[in-house]
């Protein structure tokens, strides 16, 4: 009987951190595309960035509002961005199937840390191609925290970690001359801190790897011209929550194909 009830509790519980990373992934669009302007991310409310039409409580619904009325504004039939319901759907996703991986742990916490981080950060990157400093200001003081209840083994692969992201991506900016801004050196120093010394160098190999097989299908599908900028704060975070999940796999994987390969 027991057995049968654990489950249940366990898929209610996933539901409602479905619903609570819609409610927060449309909170992270506000921060997202607030922040870098430097406007205020509680007043004045969302409106239309057209017509000025302040939305109402009903029209705020996350991804619902958007489907019943088409992907346009109430007030000027004017046509909404899809970014906005698409990231509270991936939030919510994420959110939900977070714990499937990471399990009903401590770490279960810095994976819905790092989940929120992201969102907020694509959404900036998309629109303005900046990583602010100030959501990156705010996450560094509460991983800070995380980290000293929940340490690393050892303690000192943080500061390995976050050295090691630093210095790497702080070479391919130099070396590129603006192909990688500064605000991937710096979230890459805080992803280090978090992760630690093997899992952030996973997670740049695999946002490099995104990014270059993505962004090549982009320029064959002529989506993006060649030489045009593109965002690569997606990459990162598909890159780093890979190797945050799935990267200690990853290199045993790595080790024993070594050792049967010699």
């Amino acid at each position: 009987m027991n057995s049968k009830i654990i489950p249940m509790q366990n898929n209610l519980v996933l539901i409602y951190l479905f619903l609570i990373g819609l409610t927060f992934g449309s909170f992270f669009n506000v921060v997202g595309l607030r922040v870098p302007l430097k406007k205020s991310i509680v007043a004045p409310g969302s409106a239309c960035p057209t017509c000025g039409h302040q939305l109402r409580a009903y029209e705020l619904i996350p991804v619902l509002s958007y489907m019943i009325q088409k992907g346009k504004c109430r007030g000027c039939q004017s046509r909404i961005s899809p970014i906005y319901p698409t990231m509270e759907l991936i939030t919510g996703i994420l959110f939900a199937t977070a714990p499937l991986v990471v399990g009903w742990s401590s770490e279960l916490v810095l994976a819905l840390t790092l989940i929120s981080m992201f969102i907020i950060i694509i959404v900036s990157d998309i629109h303005y191609m900046i990583i602010p400093d100030k959501i990156l200001i705010w996450f560094a003081g509460i991983f800070l925290l995380e980290r000293i209840i929940w340490p690393l083994n050892p303690w000192w692969d943080n500061l390995i970690g976050a050295c090691a992201g630093f210095t790497l991506l702080l070479i391919i900016a130099l070396v590129s001359k603006g192909g990688m801004g500064f605000g991937d050196v710096k979230l890459y120093a805080l992803l280090g801190f978090v992760l630690g010394f093997k899992l952030v160098l996973i997670s740049f190999f695999l946002s490099t790897l995104y990014g270059a097989v993505l962004g090549g299908l982009a320029m064959l599908l002529r989506i993006v011209k060649r030489r045009q900028p593109i965002p690569f704060g997606p990459f990162i975070a598909a890159g780093t929550l890979s190797a945050y999940y799935w990267g200690s796999e990853m290199i045993e994987l790595y080790i024993r194909f070594l050792n049967q390969g010699f």
